[in-house]
């Protein structure tokens, strides 16, 4: 590495930060990336775009109650040096509101920070958001880091190991040479200028990602081989948990920090802000990485040594070089540890290690409330096969302790809070987590782990394919699936018989609409056959439904009678995932629990309806994650499926 210390050079109208590796332009004062240069490139990001559209943070915002939303490139109106020595550079680009700007801009002071380190190769970005006491109400619809590359450069996209190819043009997307589909952001590759890309699908959506497994990701350019990637090293900043998914490369070339979105979620995952509620968060640092084959080598291996980056930037946090006091170091946080146990007698008649459990700290709320919280920070961590689980690095704060176990229905709160404080270390000791039961399993269909993808996921129709996702596991991301169903089933609904059926092969992994002869759409009615030996007229049943995701849709259960006028269960208008058209296999998991009297049951065969009522359009739908009948609690017979 270059010994050269990091040199700041300050203009009119921008700022350079240099440390030998590489060179950030920014504007002065907005604190738009405007150019780096790196390896011989005078600059990796687009020098046709205008210098505000290269890289920059972004939010989206609203006035409670209007009918739009804003978009807002964050500009500074001040520029101050934080630090300046050889060993590190810190700028902050800062925007502050007053009350003479109300409706005409977000009501938020913004504080942008950008960090250049001796020997690093790369920079750092992080913001303070904050919102006073005094100020009026506001929506964060979503916000984030947005860099475009140049388009004669970058033209290879890697955001995981199975998930990285050469990606169309932007010139591709646009008439004629792309064909727009049944929403803009998914275009048909009619006469590409790369022809071996022609009959492709392109959409930003089909490179989605979980926040937990959203660590790093980005493009590399061929000649020279040099990677630009976007490494996220921690995401107490993120909304949503371990499994929200964002956005993360895509066609421009695009790579995006995404750190408030209501992708696969809708309004819940918009932070409301009340008039006088005071709010201050900090988003990142993000570490911008750039890496370069000097031998010659296949610069594919760029991505190995990005991973292996990454894995440096998550072991360093939290990181001991921000100025800002608002970002808290390492000890000014406090650590939690303890064990998780499962207890289900009819399971086992001891406790079971709740192995692979996601257990975090998120804010005080009810059971579950962490997949919808927003506004401040959330830890997690990944219980090992004994259910022990170590979550470090806390910011101080109160807390409740949730968590959810692949295999079980539910969600697990502990009641009491947590006050984190700095330097604290926390043992739990067992904690027990008692999913909902009343009764033994009489039959079950899926795996409880909020996804769908256990179900059956059809080939996409040959004219809509992505190349990436042939005999792939996440296969669900191809384009128009929704409409295989009523190729699948073209006459009646999809029947599962207990016993005989096979959810792998049986269960089509999402309940869409259908598309009538007429061009529009109707709901559908889904139908589970089985038998019960003995019926005990005098008990409840259980019927557990645990759904991975919803869109504007209405469950309704009806028991041996599908003309039932009114339904043993609705839901009612639930969702507003989007996950079909987002190529998404989960959003929002809801769990229902319905009672069936015994009366209603009948010895031999019996039939339960799951209705999905509307059908306004084609991308209306819900995706289960388990299904589950019990009998009664003092039942101790055994049907004979």
């Amino acid at each position: 590495m270059p010994s050269l210390g990091v040199q700041l050079t300050i203009q009119d109208s921008h700022v350079m930060m240099d440390n030998g590796i590489l060179k950030v332009t920014l504007s002065n004062p907005g604190g738009i990336v405007t150019g780096i240069q790196y390896n011989d490139i005078d600059n990796l990001l687009e020098v046709l775009n205008q210098e505000s559209n290269r890289g920059y943070w972004d939010l989206v915002w609203s006035t409670p109650g209007s009918s739009g939303s804003t978009f807002d490139v964050i500009k500074g109106t001040s520029f101050q040096v934080m630090v300046e020595n050889e060993d590190q550079v810190e700028l902050s680009f800062t925007r502050v509101w007053d009350v003479s700007l109300q409706g005409k801009m977000v009501p938020l002071n913004i504080d942008k920070r950008f960090v250049m380190l001796r020997g690093s190769s790369g920079f750092y970005s992080y913001a303070i958001y904050e919102h006073l006491e005094q100020w009026p109400a506001f929506n964060l619809d979503e916000t984030r880091i947005a860099f475009k590359l140049r388009k004669d450069k970058f033209h290879y996209m890697a955001m995981a190991d199975n998930r990285q190819r050469n990606m169309p043009l932007p010139d591709d997307r646009l008439a004629p040479r792309g064909q727009a589909l049944a929403y803009p952001e998914a275009v048909l590759l009619v006469n590409p200028i790369e022809p071996e890309l022609k009959g492709e699908v392109d959409d930003k959506y089909q490179y989605s990602c979980d926040n937990k497994d959203n660590q790093v990701h980005g493009w590399i350019c061929m000649d020279p081989a040099v990677g630009f990637w976007v490494i996220t090293p921690s995401n107490e900043f993120r909304s949503g948990g371990p499994v929200k998914q964002n956005l993360t490369s895509h066609v421009g070339p695009t790579t995006l920090a995404m750190f408030l979105s209501a992708h696969y979620c809708g309004d819940d995952l918009i932070p409301k802000f009340n008039a006088g509620e005071a709010w201050k968060k900090v988003f990142g640092p993000v570490f911008i990485y750039l890496n370069s084959s000097y031998d010659g080598g296949d610069p594919l291996n760029l991505w190995n040594d990005a991973k292996q980056q990454m894995l440096v930037e998550v072991q360093s946090w939290p990181y001991s070089f921000p100025e800002s006091v608002d970002f808290a170091k390492w000890d000014e946080r406090g650590n939690v540890s303890g064990r998780l146990l499962v207890r289900d007698s009819y399971i086992d008649d001891g406790y079971i290690s709740a192995k692979g459990a996601y257990v975090g700290l998120a804010p005080p709320g009810d059971v579950g409330s962490w997949q919808r919280e927003c506004k401040n920070y959330q830890f997690w961590a990944k219980a090992d096969d004994d259910g022990y689980f170590s979550i470090s690095n806390i910011r101080a704060g109160d807390y409740n302790v949730y968590a959810w176990v692949p295999g079980f229905i539910g969600d697990y709160k502990y009641d009491v809070v947590m006050n984190v404080t700095e330097g604290c270390d926390i043992d739990l000791g067992e904690l027990v987590y008692e999913p909902p039961r009343d009764g033994p399993t009489l039959w079950e269909i899926g795996i409880p782990d909020r996804s769908a993808a256990e179900f059956y996921v059809p080939d996409t129709n040959p004219k809509y394919i992505n190349k990436l996702y042939v005999d792939h596991p996440d296969k669900f991301r191809q384009y128009g699936l929704w409409e295989r169903y009523a190729e699948l089933y073209p006459d009646k609904d999809l029947t599962y018989t207990v016993g005989v059926s096979d959810y792998t092969k049986d269960w089509f992994f999402a309940q869409v609409t259908r598309k009538k002869d007429d061009s529009t759409y109707q709901g559908t009615t889904w139908q589970i056959k089985f038998k019960v030996d003995k019926v005990n007229e005098s008990s409840s049943y259980k019927l557990r439904v645990a759904l991975a995701s919803s869109t504007l849709s209405e469950l309704q259960v009806r028991v041996n009678n599908q003309k039932a006028s009114r339904p043993l269960f609705s839901s009612g208008l639930i969702g507003r995932d989007n996950s079909i058209a987002r190529h998404g296999i989960h959003g929002l998991q809801w769990l229902y629990n319905v009672d069936i009297p015994g009366t209603q049951l009948v010895e031999g065969d019996n039939t339960l309806f799951l209705t999905q009522t509307r059908g306004n359009g084609p991308f209306q739908a819900i995706m289960y994650d388990y299904i589950r009948l019990e009998g009664p609690p003092s039942s101790s017979f055994k049907n004979n499926i």
